[in-house]
């Protein structure tokens, strides 16, 4: 029982560094147009993470992640225990460098890495073959937040264009509290449950629950705050990142990116798909500076950070693969 409570609050730690690294993807836009202080805004961000909680009732990114990702059926505590290792290390190396990266990602990396060492290189094509629809989105989420993003800001320059410059940003400066609100609600509503459904497969995996008694509501919750706490604390490296380095926004922009991320999230929440918020307000950030101009975008900052992305997977399974190695050598599992 000790060794369960102990994994349940790796996750959570898991989750609460999660809302640390990925601050930067609710507060980043609203920071660098100064529509709120740093400080007022990981505490809005934060709130809608927590919140979220009362909106996404069913719980399908849960389901995928146990399910699919670590998979009750060829998973132990030594599996989910590697796998949580290398998604920490992985989102604290990038938070140090200040580099965008997927804690989606570096879960799945860290899963697939302790899966291998413990089944062998013969089953890494079937688990591949399992998430392949993850796998696709790592290219699709930005792409789809690119498109949203690009069409709401033609759509809101040319409703705006007969306006004055003052007025327009004394608008959406207020539409951009609405737009951060709803991006931290899609945060909280995918990245929260992918927790869940980690700990809801160590209760299976232990025996203290089954599929058909769901997660129970102690996960639920303790999830949502773990991120929400996570996200207060912040992550203010990548802030300047995301906020400052990718492409200069104002407050019609920072409403366009983050009402297309906002979307994008809602769409993979409800379809079930674990994506990466950080992919997909990277993708929105860029869609917005693009109906500017190609060189609005920092295209080799962009590259640094699609570096971070190739590598996140491999890197964390190649941790997550070591610690399942040298815990299973003491534990016999």
């Amino acid at each position: 029982m000790e060794v369960i409570i102990i994994v349940v609050i790796m996750v959570l730690i898991f989750d609460f560094i999660n809302g640390f690294h990925d601050c930067a993807n609710s507060i980043a836009t609203v920071v660098s147009t100064r529509v709120l202080s740093p400080a007022t805004a990981v505490a809005w961000a934060a709130f809608f993470n927590f919140i979220a909680f009362a909106i996404f009732k069913e719980h399908k990114v849960a389901e995928k992640m146990m399910n699919t990702i670590l998979d009750p059926s060829i998973s132990n505590i030594v599996v989910i225990s590697g796998g949580l290792v290398g998604a920490i290390f992985w989102n604290l190396l990038t938070w140090f460098w200040g580099i965008p990266s997927s804690s989606s990602h570096a879960l799945i990396g860290g899963f697939l890495g302790a899966k291998v060492v413990k089944l062998g290189f013969g089953h890494l094509l079937p688990l591949l073959i399992e998430i392949k629809l993850i796998l696709f989105f790592i290219v699709l989420a930005p792409l789809i937040g690119i498109l949203f993003s690009y069409t709401i800001s033609i759509i809101v320059i040319n409703i705006s264009k007969n306006f004055s410059y003052s007025r327009v940003d004394n608008y959406f400066r207020k539409l951009q509290l609405v737009s951060s609100a709803l991006f931290s609600i899609g945060h909280g509503g995918n990245d929260a449950q992918k927790s869940m459904g980690i700990i809801w497969g160590i209760l299976i995996v232990s025996g203290y629950s089954t599929h058909d008694q769901g997660i129970p509501n102690w996960v639920v919750i303790s999830c949502y705050m773990a991120l929400g706490l996570g996200t207060l604390f912040g992550g203010w490296r990548i802030v300047k990142t995301m906020g400052q380095k990718i492409a200069k926004l104002k407050p019609f922009e920072g409403f366009c990116a983050e009402t297309g991320g906002a979307a994008t999230l809602a769409l993979t929440a409800v379809t079930g798909i674990p994506a990466s918020t950080t992919h997909t307000i990277t993708g929105c950030i860029m869609g917005t500076g693009m109906t500017k101009r190609l060189s609005a975008v920092r295209w080799g900052v962009a590259g640094n950070i699609l570096i971070a992305w190739i590598l996140t997977i491999p890197a964390s399974a190649t941790v997550g693969g070591l610690t399942y190695y040298i815990l299973s050598l003491f534990s016999g599992q």
